[in-house]
């Protein structure tokens, strides 16, 4: 089967965003160390093993469309899509760099611990989060994977409902009373 030059693109696009996702991997193991070392507690393991897969399989997918249902490049909407997950990669992270060493994949609380409200924080309680939702929709557009935009959209949107109230009952209430007026993923958008 011969790729064609758009799709063989977006594959190495794919590609590198598995290599980013490896970085984050790394991140977030030296990160939980740290906050176990310092006595963090971790909530949503069960969870945490779901959303693991669905993030491995998001990858595979995009491409798996675009190579057994091919389509055209999309033109201005693949780019505009593009320009999206740029964006989400640029807020993921700057919120990464704001939390420093308590960005983990996993949730794990440092008891005691003061809420970061600095970088994206001051807008938003997720702006991490944000930017996983702006991923699983625009990364499959660009190369018009919209099955899987919506699948995953889908099955993201279930996660989130999940971990982002066990999160927060997690971080407990100093964490409340400081992110009250905040909205949870956009800006004037529900605080929930």
């Amino acid at each position: 089967m011969t790729v064609p030059d758009s799709a063989a693109l977006y594959l190495v696009l794919l590609a590198l965003l598995g290599c980013e996702r490896g970085a984050e991997l790394v991140v977030s193991r030296r990160n939980a160390r740290r906050a176990f070392a310092a006595g963090g507690v971790e909530t949503g393991r069960r969870a945490y093993a779901i959303m693991v897969a669905v993030h491995a399989l998001f990858p595979l997918a995009c491409a798996a469309e675009v190579l057994l249902l091919p389509r055209s490049f999309p033109g201005a909407a693949g780019f505009a899509a593009l320009a999206v997950a740029l964006g989400a990669q640029a807020l993921r992270w700057w919120a990464v760099a704001t939390l420093g060493e308590r960005w983990s994949t996993r949730v794990i609380v440092v008891p005691g611990a003061a809420p970061v409200t600095g970088g994206p924080y001051r807008f938003l309680r997720h702006p991490n989060y944000l930017a996983v939702v702006l991923e699983m929709a625009a990364v499959p557009l660009i190369h018009g994977a919209w099955l899987t935009a919506l699948v995953f959209s889908a099955l993201n949107a279930a996660l989130l409902a999940h971990r982002i109230p066990a999160e927060e009952r997690a971080l407990g209430r100093a964490y409340a009373e400081v992110f009250s007026e905040r909205r949870r993923l956009v800006p004037g958008g529900p605080r929930g």
